[in-house]
């Protein structure tokens, strides 16, 4: 295996005005950096750990689920919650990658041990997929306005009408709506 700390030898022509600029055909140059790249994905992203068999973003919902306090003896969560932690905190690839790690992780029948204690349709060993991740806002959901939690069924009766509130973002700071789904009217 190549020596990561030793330069690469890059063969060209120097250029003129710089050490370390040098002319290479594109094609060539393209074909080495893919080759790297796709060796780099390969060895530190695709192929399990032989430690412990898991991949990066196993490790990361593990870690998040510890992080949300997600133990043995813990009130079941949404798969949902566990996804956009980890999307938002560790994992920004898309939520695809982290729901199918979730679900193989909560799958008797993918490891010998399952690591995830999961309720509901997780798939099944004949290739039957686990149920769909949903997100939904349900008529119970408070929203965080200056004047304290609303539940979002008070905001508002049938969604059309304007409205006239602040609300307050994760942030902390303070902004006006005045329409349901504002699409720039």
């Amino acid at each position: 295996m190549p020596d990561k700390n030793k330069p690469k030898k890059i063969e060209g022509e120097p250029r003129s005005n710089s050490q370390n600029e040098f002319e290479r055909e594109i094609t060539q140059e393209m074909k080495e950096s893919y080759l790297d790249y796709a060796m780099s994905v390969i060895v530190s992203r695709a192929l399990p750990d032989t430690r412990d068999g898991l991949k990066p973003v196993h490790r990361r919902v593990l870690y998040v689920m510890h992080e949300l306090g997600l133990v043995h003896s813990a009130k079941l969560k949404k798969s949902a919650n566990v996804v956009g932690a980890v999307l938002g905190g560790y994992h920004p690839h898309g939520d695809t990658a982290v729901y199918d790690s979730l679900v193989r992780m909560a799958q008797d029948f993918s490891l010998r041990y399952p690591l995830v204690e999961g309720q509901g349709n997780w798939g099944s060993i004949d290739g039957d997929r686990a149920a769909a991740m949903r997100y939904c806002v349900t008529g119970d959901t408070l929203i965080p306005t200056n004047t304290g939690l609303v539940p979002i069924k008070d905001i508002s009766q049938n969604g059309s009408e304007h409205i006239d509130i602040q609300i307050i973002s994760n942030e902390r700071t303070t902004q006006k709506e005045i329409k349901w789904f504002d699409s720039a009217e």
